[in-house]
């Protein structure tokens, strides 16, 4: 598992750390029961509070990506399939955002716009 911290961005560590486990969930890097650092070793790993890992723990634990056991660890939990969808549901439509303004800027309009999908999926 790989964490890299970005001290001039504007989000707080712990955001950072919660957005980068779940990607790599999401992607597969981090695979369903693999167990993660201990809060106290990837603090120091990372060299930053105990209290802001935990709180990224915290945040993937209520958001349903990991699971802790007692005196065990924080593991990763079973890939939700909803969860997941919606995921992908809200990366598609960051996607389409971003076309529909491309789109406005080269003049195409929604027809052609339409057509040039068409045109993309039939050379599938």
């Amino acid at each position: 598992m790989t964490i890299l911290i970005d001290n001039r961005s504007g989000a707080p560590i712990y955001e950072q750390i919660f957005e980068q486990i779940r990607r790599q969930i999401f992607s597969g890097e981090l695979a369903e029961g693999a167990a993660l650092p201990s809060i106290r070793n990837l603090a120091k790993d990372l060299r930053i509070s105990v209290i802001t890992t935990k709180r990224a723990y915290e945040e993937l634990e209520s958001a349903g990506y990991i699971y802790t056991l007692p005196g065990k660890g924080s593991f990763i939990a079973a890939r939700n399939e909803q969860l997941l969808r919606e995921e992908w549901l809200r990366e598609l439509e960051g996607h389409l955002l971003s076309v529909r303004e491309l789109a406005r800027r080269c003049g195409l309009s929604k027809a052609e716009l339409m057509e040039l999908y068409d045109t993309l999926e039939d050379q599938i």
